[in-house]
């Protein structure tokens, strides 16, 4: 088991010193982009671990407590995935109007794309659940 651990261990341990090249040679010389993009890495686990991790805790909590068991699993699973789509489209949502555009990718409409695939998801929550009661 320890051999194994070692050589998952090992590639990863190669990953991270090979980004962290990748960083330096972006990173110096110094410019005032490296502050931002310092501040983007921070950002993103600060903001996930004080804002997004104890929100979803508290939301699967309640879920727990006031749910059927038959719609537990639909519902928490709707609810994952809707978290993960709106993450998706987060960059999308907040991109500079009239800035560059990356053909295809930016010229599609976000927010109704987003809003179609979160009804696909709540109606496969809702045709999930119900069909879990009529199997019992």
């Amino acid at each position: 088991m320890k051999t194994l651990r070692l050589l998952l261990f090992l590639p990863g341990l190669a990953a991270l010193a090979w980004g962290a090249v990748l960083f330096s040679e972006y990173a110096f010389p110094l410019r005032p982009d490296v502050f931002k993009t310092l501040g983007w890495l921070a950002g993103g686990p600060l903001v996930h671990d004080l804002l997004i991790a104890p929100l979803v805790g508290a939301v699967g909590f309640t879920l727990s407590r006031f749910l059927p068991e038959r719609w537990m699993t639909p519902v928490k699973t709707g609810a994952v995935l809707s978290g993960v789509l709106t993450l998706l489209a987060i960059p999308l949502l907040w991109r500079p109007f009239g800035g560059a555009r990356n053909p295809g990718l930016h010229d599609a409409d976000t927010v109704t794309g987003l809003l179609v695939s979160l009804g696909v998801v709540w109606l496969g929550v809702l045709v999930a659940a119900l069909l879990r009661r009529r199997a019992k």
